[in-house]
């Protein structure tokens, strides 16, 4: 079977998933909904928590490529400017990513532990690495932690890939940001 099988298969479980939750969705009906045999279904993965947890780690791979689109600018305000036009991007897969990310508590304990701990390297430790060389740099406050940074800037901007979308989400991710660098004092 051609690799689009295994897209077609995270894309359909990823809409059953969402919809129906993780004990919502059976093996049978992934296979049923992408037009293969549950043998051919468990070809591509062992059983039901290798898929979801495959998708999850998928999402994980799109928070590194924006990671890494930000690291290719120079400048903390365009490496952020960057990654949050990069995140309204993709929004839609970030808000089936935060959906199955809710549904990790249904993962064997260790299988969950090993991905949260991926996610914390990949995502927080990404962005923790942005803010820390933009403070060497001294586009930063030295005196706050990097990951300190990090986790604000996360929940500043959470509201871009969660909900329904703003009508102006361009002025709202220019919002958020010009309150994460500059504050809402005036000057």
């Amino acid at each position: 079977m051609p690799d689009t099988t295994r897209a077609r298969i995270q894309q359909e479980a990823a809409r059953l998933f969402v919809k129906s939750g993780y004990h919502g969705v059976s093996m049978r009906e992934v296979a049923q909904a992408v037009g293969v045999t549950k043998p051919a279904l468990y070809h591509h993965y062992a059983d039901k928590e290798a898929l979801f947890l495959a998708m999850l780690e998928g999402t994980l791979a799109g928070l590194s490529r924006l990671v890494q689109a930000a690291n290719s600018q120079v400048g903390i305000r365009l490496q952020l400017d960057t990654l949050v036009y990069e995140l309204l991007a993709s929004a839609p897969e970030q808000r089936v990513g935060l959906q199955l990310a809710s549904e990790l508590r249904h993962v064997n304990p260790e299988r969950r532990a090993a991905f949260e701990q991926e996610y914390r390297r990949v995502w927080v430790g990404g962005l923790s690495r942005l803010f820390e060389e933009a403070a060497a740099r001294g586009e930063l406050r030295g005196d706050l932690p990097p990951a300190m940074l990090a986790r604000a800037f996360l929940a500043i901007t959470y509201p871009l890939v969660t909900g329904a979308p703003t009508s102006d989400p361009q002025g709202t991710a220019r919002a958020l940001l010009a309150v994460f660098l500059d504050g809402a004092t005036p000057r």
